[in-house]
Parts: C-alpha cells; sequence; structure tokens
C-alpha cells in the first residue's frame, strides 16, 4: 500500500471472534456506519469470501463498490478494489494481535484514491474518518455478542 492512513483499537475478544465479524459482511449495515449495503459476490472458500459489494454512504465517500479479499486465518485480512464509480483504488488491512490479558489489538490500514481530483489532506483526513468510524463500530460489534 502506497501513502497510507493506520490506526488501532483494542477489543476485548480473541482474535477469531472479531474475525468472524469482520467476515459476516451481510450484517456490516447493522454496525457499519454508512454501509448501506454489503453483498457477497463470490463466497471463495472455507466460508470467507472472496469478493464483496459495498454500496457507502459516509462523507467525504459515496459510491458503490467491489471488494476482494485475502485472508490469512485469524491474523489478518487485506482487500483490494476491483470495481468503483467515484474511487479508483482501496487498498486496507485488519491486522489482529492477539494480547496476554484475553484482549486482541485490531490495527486497521487503510489507503484510498478518488476519480475525482483531492489534496493528499483531504484523501488523509476521508481515509482517517473510514477507519476511525470502522474500528468504534467493530469494537461496539464484537463487545456487544
Amino acid at each position: 500500500m502506497a501513502e497510507q492512513t493506520t490506526s488501532s483499537i483494542v477489543i476485548q475478544a480473541p482474535a477469531a471472534a472479531i474475525m468472524d465479524v469482520i467476515a459476516d459482511f451481510e450484517s456490516y449495515p447493522a454496525w457499519a456506519t454508512g454501509v448501506r449495503e454489503a453483498r457477497v459476490v463470490d463466497a471463495g472458500e472455507g466460508g470467507r469470501a472472496r469478493s464483496v459489494f459495498f454500496a457507502l454512504d459516509v462523507s467525504p465517500i459515496k459510491d458503490e463498490y467491489t471488494l476482494v479479499y485475502d485472508w490469512d486465518g485469524d491474523r489478518a485480512v487485506t482487500w483490494t478494489l476491483a470495481e468503483g464509480r467515484m474511487l479508483k483504488a482501496l487498498d486496507g488491512a485488519y491486522v489482529l494481535a492477539e494480547r496476554n490479558d484475553g484482549t486482541t489489538e485490531v490495527t486497521y490500514r487503510l489507503a484510498l484514491d478518488v476519480a475525482i481530483p483531492l489534496i493528499g489532506m483531504l484523501k488523509r483526513k476521508g481515509e482517517k474518518i473510514l477507519i476511525d468510524t470502522a474500528l468504534k463500530g467493530l469494537k461496539k460489534r464484537v463487545e456487544s455478542l
């Protein structure tokens, strides 16, 4: 990933439980702010989706796009943009690291590029908003199950 934004959060759950929530794409509209629709396009193997269609409406990004996923067990998942309207690139990752106290540190990396000209500062701000919103939503969802 080129210029990217990274942030982390600690969740009171094992990595496997967190990855199960990350992999449950159809539930994203219930907890992921701005996700209007998430639909598995290619179910992949082993119960983890290979590609997923999203309809997103979270400022400053409003788009419909498809992401392709690569899973590394319960340790990490990466994705890249297969197609989008406004987005030209959307590369990201969740990296999970279990800690000795039963919690897991979740690091989210994201790099995006849009079809309309945006200065780097605005892109980074958009990435930061998306990351912070996603991490807080993920934490709330996992810890409420």
